[in-house]
């Protein structure tokens, strides 16, 4: 699944979204995949999401932007739910503050409660240049927890189909359900690909450095002032620009 490559365009370039016809309300969903979109001007994830947005939350399990090195698996949701100080991850709050804390859209800009992976080769270049690897959501009573597993460490109950979350240690993003129930706000979810070109986050972070592992900002890296000159102008930019995914399974 990949974005448009032609060198120059006059408007939007061409991106992709893919949608499961499949919804769930709760289960345990693992991605297998070869490469992910990568670079600046791309902001590509790998999601989970409700109708009526955000009253029916958005579980974000793979999302970055631009230069990012680590992920970012977030909480989108109505008002009320948070997660407490030990949130029990292996992550780094993607956020500062009180804020970072509270998973509500509204309240936070649309930034949700996010959570970086302090994990290596789990995003972008590094993670494709391992041959990618596995992500997993767990989503149940206990809560919502996201697992990465590089391409030489992916546990054997993973590749033999029997999963067995209980194993796998310590999350590297974890909602407990204390202070937000899973099946309050979150309900009847589809899974989506997609890799949004500039947007909100991407286009908005164009000239900034030194975060989710991204040195140098891409105003700096490329010469170009905005996301949306560099996108229209820089086709073969695009080249990594894609998913290849072997597989999205889903068990309940």
């Amino acid at each position: 699944m990949r974005v448009e490559t032609t060198p120059k365009v006059a408007g939007n370039r061409k991106s992709v979204r893919v949608h499961s016809n499949y919804v769930m309300n709760g289960g345990l969903v693992i991605l297998d995949a070869v490469h992910m979109p990568y670079g600046c001007g791309t902001w590509p994830a790998f999601w989970s999401n409700g109708p009526d947005w955000p009253n029916n939350g958005e579980i974000d399990i793979v999302e970055g932007v631009n230069g990012y090195t680590q992920n970012q698996a977030s909480l989108h949701t109505r008002s009320g739910c948070t997660i407490p100080q030990d949130y029990g991850s292996s992550g780094v709050l993607a956020a500062v503050g009180t804020n970072a804390l509270n998973c509500a859209a509204y309240e936070t800009g649309n930034q949700g409660c996010g959570q970086l992976s302090s994990r290596d080769n789990n995003y972008g270049k590094a993670f494709n240049d391992n041959g990618g690897g596995v992500y997993a959501m767990k989503w149940d009573t206990s809560g919502i927890s996201v697992f990465f597993f590089p391409r030489e460490a992916i546990p054997s109950d993973i590749t033999s189909g029997a999963p067995r979350p209980s194993t796998w240690g310590t999350p590297a993003g974890n909602w407990p359900a204390q202070s937000c129930d899973p099946f309050a706000f979150m309900k009847d979810h589809i899974l989506i690909f997609d890799t949004t070109l500039c947007g909100d986050w991407a286009g908005s972070g164009w000239g900034t450095s030194n975060v989710g592992g991204q040195g140098e900002s891409c105003a700096a890296s490329t010469g170009y002032s905005t996301c949306l000159d560099y996108i229209r102008n820089e086709g073969a930019a695009f080249t990594d620009a894609y998913w290849e995914v072997k597989s999205v399974k889903v068990y309940t």
